[in-house]
């Protein structure tokens, strides 16, 4: 971990402001129906933009939030609930209608800010008024292999699931980071130590898998309490940067300005040789979940390094600053981000797996 802070970047080490939609590639789609992921839905993205006006929404401090109500016709409204809780059903309980009865739609916000033009569905149970959401958005190839590879390398399982240029994502819950820095940090309950190891390996995850733009409105922080004390996981929300940005730094959310009070935290906290472990540790993590999904992993690499979802000045530019970084020249053959990503995968991990093959063959010579 690089003991420096995003004050000292330059304009150009910005995230890209406007990031282009990939399409689904054919190979791509077949992979998702493979793996269950492409499904037939009731409802797709472009039946939700026919509303007639929107209302901002507000936070309970009455500050404007990036999202707004939609007001649809009553036909359109009439039409759109009964497959919106059927999508539900889907994410929830397989396909599993018993208990649609019970459940109804109670808001579709809307969110310009997002480049996914995101629709965010309240659904609430009838009878105790809890609800709950989910997310209906534009499909993106690096999106969707974000998604992905945040399913198969990270702590968390996560469902999504396709149908044509509609993408549809479970909700995920946690203290929205910059919300959580503003209200939470400075709090004496705050195990700051604890905090401070799971921002290391959210960002040394993050940058071994090459996901991009983890600024503090991109994560969020889950809290549980634990013996004695809380434990905190880090969780990305915004998979749309997959392998995208030609800068290495900005696979590194320490070097964002958005969490400077999280790196400074980590520094008063940890000693590079605590620092060093947690690295360790979340790489070896990493590895071994690699090893149970290695031919899953292969597949999705296969079509993905066939895949463009950049621009060539990106790739060549992020080909060779990961050359200077790791003081090799792996990376000059690479002509996709898949392979770039692949390359290095290889190169963060490979201590790493070869304890496990070396573990392995132990075992069977046994």
């Amino acid at each position: 971990m690089e003991h420096k802070n995003n004050v000292e970047l330059k304009e150009s080490d910005r995230p890209s402001r406007k990031k282009f939609l990939y399409p689904v590639s054919v190979p791509l789609n077949n992979y998702l129906k493979y793996h269950g992921r492409e499904v037939t839905l009731p409802v797709a993205h472009r039946d939700l933009l026919n509303f007639t006006w929107t209302i901002p929404i507000k936070d309970k401090q009455g500050n404007p939030t990036h999202w707004e109500k939609a007001i649809y016709d009553t036909r359109d409204w009439e039409y759109l609930r009964e497959g919106l809780v059927r999508i539900y059903a889907v994410l929830k309980t397989e396909g599993d209608l018993t208990f649609i009865d019970q459940l109804d739609v109670a808001r579709i916000d809307y969110c310009t800010f997002g480049n996914s033009m995101p629709f965010r569905i309240r659904i609430v149970n009838k009878f105790n008024a809890n609800y709950d959401h989910y997310y209906i958005k534009i499909t993106d190839a690096s999106r969707i292999y974000g998604l992905e590879l945040e399913h198969i390398l990270s702590p968390n399982r996560i469902t999504f699931f396709t149908h044509g240029s509609t993408l549809v994502e479970e909700h995920i819950p946690g203290i929205p980071g910059d919300v959580f820095i503003k209200q939470e940090l400075g709090k004496p309950e705050t195990n700051k130590t604890r905090l401070a190891k799971e921002f290391v390996k959210f960002n040394e995850r993050c940058f071994v898998r090459l996901l991009g733009d983890m600024r503090s409105y991109n994560f969020v922080v889950e809290v549980t309490p634990d013996i004695e004390d809380y434990q905190y996981r880090i969780r990305a929300i915004d998979f749309d940067q997959q392998v995208y940005e030609g800068r290495k730094n900005m696979y590194l959310p320490q070097f964002f300005k958005e969490n400077n009070p999280l790196v400074q935290m980590t520094l008063q906290q940890l000693n590079k040789e605590s620092i060093d472990q947690y690295q360790a540790e979340e790489r070896s993590a990493m590895a071994f979940r690699v090893a149970a999904s290695r031919f899953r992993l292969m597949d999705l690499f296969n079509i993905m390094s066939r895949d463009i979802i950049s621009t060539p000045e990106k790739t060549d530019n992020l080909r060779q600053e990961l050359n200077a970084y790791f003081n090799t020249n792996a990376f000059d053959r690479c002509r996709s981000m898949g392979q770039i990503l692949k390359v290095h995968l290889k190169l963060m991990l490979k201590d790493n797996l070869l304890l496990i093959q070396e573990k392995t063959r132990r075992l069977k010579n046994k």
